[in-house]
């Protein structure tokens, strides 16, 4: 069984104090960062000096969600900054693969992600050039949504994919993550998972080891 990642969205964090809030969530995976442009999505937060300020904590590896125009030209740049992981949104992209053989060339992992209202079909041809593959289970554009049911037959189709090919790709959700929904994701079929609120609106470190547990108890 693949083992389950959790990633704390640090939208939810306190922004005045990124290092006291990575200390904080240390028994993480990785911390998730979301980018936005005021283009893609109606919202603005973090830019390339804040993932640098980020990186240069150098406590949790950066999983970065591209929720911007133009990934083609950006999404190499975030990557040689050496964070761990880059993905952006296939709604945005004009060459998909292009992107993740250019996020590679730097060393990072190459997601790509769908909004909720994307069909599997759209990427499945295109996934075997990426490394993880985001189900939006919220709109994208702001934290605190309430996580989405109808998301998890695409979930499952990605899954079936997975083990039909036999292909290591990380399947991961975000948006609405919690106690209350981990487990109907972790069933569908996911092995990461992005969670804000639900992880710093209490004490982190218990509530991502109680995330992790509620979702290794219902992987398949």
């Amino acid at each position: 069984m693949t083992d389950v990642r959790i990633n704390p969205s640090i939208l939810a964090a306190d922004f005045a104090n990124f290092e006291r809030e990575f200390e904080r969530i240390s028994s993480a995976d990785a911390a998730h960062v979301d980018i936005m442009d005021n283009h893609f999505v109606p919202n603005l937060t973090f830019g390339q000096p804040m993932v640098e300020r980020l990186q240069s904590l150098g406590t949790l590896p950066l999983d970065l969600h591209l929720m911007i125009e133009n990934p083609d030209h950006w999404a190499p740049h975030f990557a040689e900054m050496g964070v761990f992981s880059v993905t952006f949104h296939l709604e945005a992209a004009t060459a998909p693969a292009t992107i993740a053989r250019n996020i590679k060339a730097f060393g990072a992992r190459a997601g790509v992600a769908l909004r909720p209202g994307t069909p599997f079909a759209m990427i499945e041809e295109l996934l075997p050039h990426f490394d993880q593959l985001l189900i939006m289970t919220v709109e994208p554009g702001f934290g605190g949504q309430k996580f989405m049911p109808e998301t998890m037959p695409k979930l499952r189709q990605a899954r079936e994919w997975a083990t039909r090919t036999g292909s290591e790709i990380w399947l991961q959700v975000d948006g609405g993550v919690g106690a209350e929904t981990i487990e109907k994701a972790a069933e569908a079929g996911a092995d990461t998972f992005v969670a804000g609120s639900a992880v710093f609106r209490g004490e982190p470190a218990i509530e991502i080891a109680r995330l992790r547990e509620l979702a290794a108890t219902h992987r398949h």
